[in-house]
């Protein structure tokens, strides 16, 4: 058997690891110049191609950015990673939990630990993936999309017009939404699925009525604010879709506090579905997200598919769960 590796390809070739281990696995993001400068060096030296084959995934990498890493977003992405977990055990691999920010020098942490594969949770900047990218490694990116990388996501978009479609049937005419930064593939999803839902009913869009809460790290503040600024209004709203169910508990404990009744004088829905939701004053209107469904089919995708040529990208389905923050009934 060859004895020549990756790295000597790399060595001969004056190409990166990772673009060569993509060359020799045909995955994209190389163009058929560097693709065959790869194979070439590979014949050159005798690479025994059967090497590929036989690598198997043993040791995965959750990673979080750092921003999600608070109590806030921490309902969503612990039942994300706890399906992911359930997988590992199953399949009997070793599951690593990485929190990394802008700064933070995430290659050398993954090779620290020796990791064969990423699976991605969340927000991260574009340099981060670019870099976990040109490792080569198997990568899978939940809640999150980026052209050219597998992917898997809840139907944002859906979700957030069947809450407002909910609201408008309701009688509700005066409808706002607090949405998160655009950056965020999720939240720009669920402000896209609001402005839909109008423009089906015939509603034009009010951009009073749209207003951004500030950063996630900023926690409960920048929603308040937000709701402070909707409730100031000359034409107050009926009813608030929420990014998600931490920024509606929010919204709606704001709108308590200044005396108004929920859902009588104004309906709130949120999103995700998380544990504190059902047990609000009053219970909260959400679109349910299978949040262990979905760390579990992140995790089976980067099993299944690891050197896939074309990235695959997965929609889960989502649930409106109508209680009494928006309810009259």
């Amino acid at each position: 058997m060859s004895s020549v590796t990756i790295r000597d390809i790399a060595k001969a070739s004056g190409l990166s690891i990772g673009t060569v281990s993509r060359g020799l696995r045909n995955q994209g993001g190389l163009s058929d110049n560097t693709r065959q400068i790869v194979q070439d060096w590979a014949a050159r030296l005798g690479y025994d191609l059967s090497q590929l084959r036989s690598h198997r995934i043993r040791r995965v990498g959750f990673l979080l950015h750092s921003q999600h890493n608070t109590l806030a977003s921490s309902p969503f992405f612990s039942s994300v990673l706890h399906g992911a977990e359930e997988v590992c055990r199953r399949e009997g691999l070793t599951l690593s939990f990485i929190v990394a920010g802008p700064t933070d020098r995430v290659i050398d942490q993954s090779r620290e630990q020796q990791l064969d594969a990423y699976l991605c949770a969340g927000y991260f900047e574009p340099e981060i993936l670019d870099s976990l990218r040109r490792t080569g490694k198997p990568m899978v990116l939940v809640d999150m999309h980026r052209h050219g990388i597998s992917s898997i996501n809840p139907d944002h978009q859906h979700g957030s017009f069947q809450a407002t479609s909910h609201l408008l049937r309701s009688g509700r005419r005066q409808i706002a939404v607090i949405a998160g930064s655009p950056a965020h593939y999720s939240l720009q999803q669920r402000a896209q699925g609001y402005r839909r839902a109008l423009f089906d009913a015939g509603i034009q869009a009010d951009p009073d009525l749209e207003v951004v809460a500030s950063h996630l790290g900023d926690g409960d503040a920048g929603v308040a604010a937000a709701m402070r600024r909707l409730l100031s209004l000359r034409k107050r709203p009926d009813a608030v879709v929420c990014f998600n169910d931490n920024a509606a508990l929010v919204a709606m404990q704001h709108c308590l506090g200044e005396g108004l009744r929920v859902p009588q004088d104004i309906a709130i829905v949120g999103f995700d579905d998380i544990s504190g939701a059902s047990s609000a004053h009053p219970p909260l209107s959400t679109v349910r997200v299978n949040k262990e469904a979905l760390g579990a089919q992140g995790l089976e995708l980067l099993l299944r598919s690891p050197q896939a040529d074309t990235p695959q990208e997965r929609v889960m389905p989502v649930e409106l769960i109508v209680r009494d923050s928006s309810s009259l009934d």
